[in-house]
């Protein structure tokens, strides 16, 4: 069947751009001498993140334990929870444990490392750990000044029921860059605080075999990742109009999309009405710091090319309005009520994370497959 015979709202994945994404980053990573972890937070689907495990060593991070659970069926075992762990975490966590999986859990206080191996403890179990880094402020993590990093990694070397696995960081302030030179100065950033960290626990007779970075702006623009054993990366599957607007990508290097119908126009105001409004694009606005504000989302045409300079200007929970960015004369005949037009997301995790399957479409649009998404944590 053709996308648009499909009911409205629904999430689009045009198939050819989701492997030409995944073939580029697995390429620079190979070429950096790095092993990728994807992170599995933006597909939530196994047909996905099989392919973007093709050539790499096999393991995967996740942010929910639902994730955790659903991959672990697929048959993926080498699982990283990159989550700062809590206590009501932890059952699952030692159930998937008890069934094969290899999962390895995050933290960043003495105070975690105690109530994980007081639980691994009394179950018979080692839970491996990474300690998370802040290298820049964004948000959880500790940095090399103060005792918190040996402290920390003293105690999960010699406690019962945890060990002591690596570093992980995550230079989330990437997405705030207003330039390449500046992601670039942001992925050094994040690989030289890594390795600084990793290197002072090594001085203080600890292990740190794991040395983890990651962000898709940074896997995009790092130069130099010496020291580094594994960089992670989620969104570089799909991308998005953030990362557009970072200049990670091209617009026609967006490979998810919402589907919706014009359902009505106000023509005296400028608007064409569709059915996909917050609900179905999610909230996130998070081109509107950038220099292009794309509203909800960018449009185009059912064949995805873009209509102009056509945005989501405005949302309601079930509808849409699309109006011209810089108050131009809507092309009525491109958006005739009845007609279908695909919007391309700010943040690709946040609006696919609306709904519960992919309709797989090949470059002329048909729909070759359906792909099932795990939602929830």
């Amino acid at each position: 069947m053709h996308l648009t015979t499909l009911e409205t709202p629904c999430l689009v994945l045009d198939k050819a751009k989701l492997q030409k994404n995944i073939r580029n980053l697995n390429a620079r990573m190979k070429a950096l001498g790095v092993n990728l972890r994807p992170h599995g937070k933006t597909a939530k689907n196994i047909d996905v993140m099989t392919m973007a495990l093709e050539g790499q060593e096999g393991g995967i991070t996740v942010s929910t334990l639902k994730e955790a659970e659903y991959y672990f069926e697929k048959g993926i075992t080498d699982i990283v929870y990159a989550v700062g762990i809590a206590p009501v975490k932890l059952p699952r966590t030692l159930r998937l444990m008890d069934k094969g999986a290899d999962i390895t859990v995050l933290l960043d206080s003495v105070e975690q490392v105690r109530f994980v191996a007081e639980a691994a403890a009394e179950h018979g179990v080692t839970v491996p750990a990474l300690i998370e880094l802040d290298c820049d402020g964004h948000r959880s993590g500790i940095t090399l000044e103060g005792d918190d990093l040996i402290a920390i990694g003293t105690l999960l070397h010699n406690e019962h029921g945890v060990s002591l696995k690596g570093v992980l960081t995550h230079a989330g302030e990437s997405y705030q860059c207003r330039s390449t030179e500046a992601i670039r100065a942001m992925a050094e950033q994040e690989r030289s605080m890594a390795v600084a960290c990793a290197e002072a626990l090594r001085a203080s007779g600890l292990p740190c075999p794991v040395v983890s970075v990651g962000s898709t702006p940074t896997s995009n623009f790092a130069q130099d990742l010496t020291g580094v054993t594994e960089m992670r990366a989620g969104v570089y599957m799909f991308y998005d109009l953030v990362m557009a607007g970072l200049g990670v990508c091209d617009e026609g290097d967006i490979a998810v999309s919402v589907l919706a119908s014009v359902i009505g126009h106000q023509k005296r105001k400028g608007w064409v009405i569709t059915d996909a409004g917050w609900m179905a694009m999610s909230r996130d606005r998070g081109t509107s710091a950038q220099a292009l504000d794309q509203g909800y989302g960018r449009v185009c045409g059912a064949d995805g090319e873009p209509l102009d300079d056509l945005i989501v200007s405005g949302a309601n929970q079930e509808h849409g309005i699309i109006s011209d960015r810089n108050g131009k004369k809507i092309p009525w005949a491109s958006c005739g009520i009845g007609s279908m037009v695909r919007i391309l997301p700010n943040h690709a995790c946040a609006t696919s994370a609306m709904y519960d399957r992919y309709h797989v479409v090949d470059a002329s649009g048909e729909v070759v497959d359906t792909w099932h998404r795990v939602n929830g944590w």
